[in-house]
């Protein structure tokens, strides 16, 4: 199915939106065999977008260019392009202006968010997180990957220890989470892996994990 006429789905990036990512159902792509879940959509095809993306086994899509860059961190399975194979664990962004001709051979889940990025960035980044330590934080039982950013905004996995409390904090350039194991709380509810959820500019938020959490985290994007 291609998206023809502009859909808006979660599109107002000053409310707060909460979706059930793994919940959502399959929806075929303009590629055969390619599959995906939309989270968040403000446009037609070509549009700014947040969504879980499936490809069958010996499944391609065409060459493209991300006009706004485009982040992808590999859920499932082993993802690849004419630059490498990244297997789970794999963050990428792919810059504005990039290309690429994604492909995989065994399948893959991959969460992808396209037309995010600042317009003036350039680099293309790579990381394997399975091989990236973990830092330690200034919070007991908190942990922190970075994984890149721009011009205020950055990219990290958090992985919060069992029994975690981590004390009110402000969003000044709002924030977005998609939890990938364990379960999340703050004052509004529980977030068990598959949620996705983003609070806007200047919300204030406290976390915790009874029994353990790992969180991608994007922070700054939406100023």
């Amino acid at each position: 199915m291609t998206v023809t006429a502009p859909l808006k789905l979660h599109a107002d990036l000053d409310l707060r939106a909460c979706v059930d990512a793994f919940a959502l159902p399959w929806t075929p792509s303009p590629a055969a065999g390619v599959e995906r879940r939309l989270i968040e959509r403000d446009g037609a095809e070509a549009a700014r977008a947040t969504s879980l993306v499936r490809y069958a086994p010996d499944s391609r899509f065409p060459s493209h260019t991300h006009p706004r860059g485009e982040e992808i961190l590999v859920l499932e399975g082993t993802f690849g392009d004419e630059f490498g194979d990244y297997p789970p664990g794999t963050y990428l962004r792919n810059p504005p202006g990039s290309s690429h001709a994604p492909r995989t051979d065994e399948g893959c889940t991959i969460f992808v968010k396209l037309r995010h990025m600042h317009p003036l960035e350039s680099e293309r980044v790579v990381v394997d997180t399975a091989e990236r330590p973990w830092c330690a934080s200034a919070v007991r039982g908190l942990e922190i990957m970075p994984l890149g950013g721009f011009h205020g905004e950055r990219a990290a996995l958090v992985r919060l220890a069992s029994g975690t409390r981590v004390p009110l904090r402000r969003h000044a350039g709002g924030c977005e989470l998609l939890v990938l194991g364990g379960a999340l709380r703050d004052d509004d509810g529980t977030y068990p892996a598959g949620t996705w959820l983003r609070l806007p500019r200047g919300s204030r938020q406290s976390v915790s994990s009874d029994k353990g959490c790992t969180v991608f985290v994007k922070a700054g994007h939406l100023r």
